[in-house]
């Protein structure tokens, strides 16, 4: 194991991208591993393709895409207005807010960030907020997704840890709508300070909210039915992907009529794009993951982390910290499919729930997403609003400790992450 953490790092020193670095450190190790043939490599890398729970992934992958056609973004954004533009800082109370909703249309944190960055961004800087101060709303707020089904983490978390995907979508719904409040609270107060305004005068009148709405229910419904079907059993996750990629559809070119088929080529050419890059990462990964449990690493770390303590709040504590140093020089994705087979069995055996482990892992995950030297969503939303990055993270302060109180209280009060799968799907 040792070769193949120093081939490793050596690779991804030297600039390898880190897929195949995984890859390439991984049939390394095969290759001195004498007792098993080197034929059991191939099979590894090329097993995760035939598990139909992972196929929720391109499906999910191409309805955010779709949706991204469809024009949904502006008309939410009219929407979004009304419920919360008379909220002092309007426009970071309209990004926050439209992250929840578009939770459950894109599933991912980068996509929301580089759409609100187009979208909003440009009136942000129009209106006078300081950049820095738009760069970190747009950014942080767009980890609202990543909890959020049909959230692309939790799926691959899921699938990884064969922990079940439905339990964690419903998981994820009230802390990403106390992730929401938060956040909103936190714009309202920086919002103050700035003296910034908010984009409607007054409440709005009900018959605004309720016309505006009514003009976007498709929009609105989908992650209804997304839940709906899943909860009450009539799909699996894998097969509600595809019955929403067929509502994209209709919705888009059918009742919007805003769906192309030059946009429609479009949404399968980014789809392909994305889903190349993960796909070759799960698959690496899984011969990965083979090696490791080959290699009995989760029971050699858990007995390190048992000699160390026998606390289980400071066994969570140390996990949580490896998380997060992975999730600053690593990818999401990458450290999901890296440490779920580590820390899901340490965690379970000092007797945490597998759902909460996953909501919990997947939070800490997301604040890497904006944080140096890897951050995506930092760099996306940056380089997209002309922010630079030292000042980005100095006013990245009370966003971070923001996210690290909602992460305190979802660890401190599991209930949070737990009442739905369990009252629901119990």
């Amino acid at each position: 194991m040792l070769t193949l953490g120093l081939a490793f790092l050596f690779l991804v020193v030297i600039g390898v991208p880190v897929s195949f670095s995984i890859l390439i450190s991984t049939a390394i190790y095969f290759s001195f591993v004498g007792e098993i043939p080197f034929t059991i490599f191939y099979q590894k890398v090329a097993s995760p393709t035939q598990n139909f729970a992972l196929l929720a992934v391109p499906l999910f992958i191409l309805v955010g895409n779709i949706m991204s056609e469809t024009g949904i973004a502006s008309r939410l954004f009219h929407f979004t207005k009304y419920v919360v533009g008379w909220i002092a800082g309007g426009l970071s109370q309209i990004s926050v807010f439209m992250s929840a909703i578009l939770g459950g249309v894109s599933g991912s944190a980068v996509a929301d960030a580089s759409m609100q960055s187009r979208l909003i961004g440009p009136e942000m800087e129009r209106k006078g907020y300081p950049v820095a101060y738009s760069a970190n709303v747009i950014a942080y707020s767009s980890l609202i997704t990543g909890l959020f089904p049909p959230s692309i983490s939790l799926i691959l978390f899921g699938f990884v840890g064969n922990v079940s995907i439905g339990k964690l979508f419903l998981a994820g719904i009230i802390p990403g709508l106390l992730l929401t409040v938060m956040q909103m609270i936190l714009s309202w107060g920086i919002a103050k300070h700035y003296h910034i305004k908010p984009e409607i005068p007054g409440l709005p009148k009900f018959k605004d909210v309720a016309s505006s709405a009514r003009i976007n229910i498709w929009a609105l419904l989908f992650p209804v039915f997304l839940l709906f079907v899943i909860r009450l059993g009539i799909f699996t996750p894998s097969e509600a992907g595809a019955f929403v990629v067929v509502y994209a559809l209709i919705v888009g070119r059918w009742i919007y009529k805003e769906l192309s088929f030059n946009g429609l080529k479009k949404a399968l050419k980014y789809s392909a794009t994305d889903l190349g890059m993960v796909m070759f990462l799960i698959m690496a990964a899984g011969a990965l993951g083979y090696a490791i449990t080959l290699e009995q690493l989760p029971d050699v770390a858990g007995g390190f982390i048992s000699n160390i303590t026998n606390t289980p709040y400071l066994a969570l504590t140390l996990c949580l910290l490896l998380v997060l140093i992975f999730g600053m020089i690593l990818d999401g994705t990458v450290c999901v499919l890296l440490l779920t087979p580590i820390i899901l069995p340490i965690l379970t055996s000092f007797g945490f729930d597998s759902v909460h482990i996953g909501v919990i892992m997947i939070t800490t995950i997301l604040v890497g997403a904006n944080t140096p030297p890897v951050g995506v969503c930092m760099f996306t939303v940056c380089s997209l609003l002309g922010c630079k990055t030292e000042d980005f993270f100095k006013s990245s302060v009370p966003f971070i400790l923001t996210f690290i109180l909602f992460l305190v209280l979802l660890v401190i009060f599991p209930s949070i992450s737990l009442v739905l799968p369990s009252t629901l799907m119990e």
